[in-house]
């Protein structure tokens, strides 16, 4: 395929081919150790074995809190960007892209098929690098289904992403959002341990 096939604007192929690799060498053994043995074998775990799970997860450098529940089937990416706090849930399906850090705070839920994304492309660039701004979830939120967390965002303590929501800003907290963008729809009742 010629750079002409690729469209006015886009690198050549010899000009892909030559481009530098974001990862070093140790992170690229392992992703491919993550992808091709952590992944699966947290896929093939029995559907209520979190402790297992936590487990696997810590070993490649997760650091996964007491009494978190993580699905077979939630999809993670290099676990050792991963910081979850204690009493959280991650739904079925729900994707969890650590390409840059991810921390989720205590008594939180990621519903199933959310999905957050703390890697992205700087698009000024020709040969869109790789960018990996960090995602920070604090305590009490809930992600609903299907909803979007992009790079580069805080959800404050208590907020609430609804589904399908998708949220490119930081969240206000104690507030429950909905729509894509995230709009504030209303308050969201503060717990009783909120000091604030």
């Amino acid at each position: 395929m010629s750079a002409q096939d690729h469209g006015p604007g886009f690198p050549s192929d010899e000009a892909l081919s030559r481009a530098e690799s974001p990862y070093a060498t140790k992170e690229k053994i392992l992703r491919l150790l993550w992808n091709y043995l952590g992944q699966p074998m947290m896929r093939m775990t029995f559907h209520n074995w979190y402790g297992v799970r936590a487990w696997w997860l810590r070993r490649f450098g997760a650091t996964i809190g007491a009494h978190s529940r993580i699905r077979p089937s939630v999809r993670v990416e290099q676990p050792w960007n991963l910081t979850l706090g204690d009493n959280c849930s991650l739904g079925d399906r729900a994707v969890i892209y650590c390409l840059g850090k991810i921390t989720i705070g205590s008594n939180c839920s990621i519903s199933q098929h959310a999905h957050l994304c703390a890697g992205t492309h700087d698009f000024t660039q020709p040969k869109l690098p790789l960018l990996r701004p960090p995602i920070v979830i604090e305590d009490d939120v809930w992600i609903a289904a299907d909803a979007f967390v992009g790079p580069n965002v805080r959800v404050g303590r208590g907020a609430l992403l609804g589904a399908r929501g998708a949220a490119f800003k930081d969240l206000e907290p104690w507030t429950i959002y909905g729509g894509n963008p995230a709009k504030a729809i209303r308050a969201r009742p503060r717990f009783a341990d909120d000091p604030s």
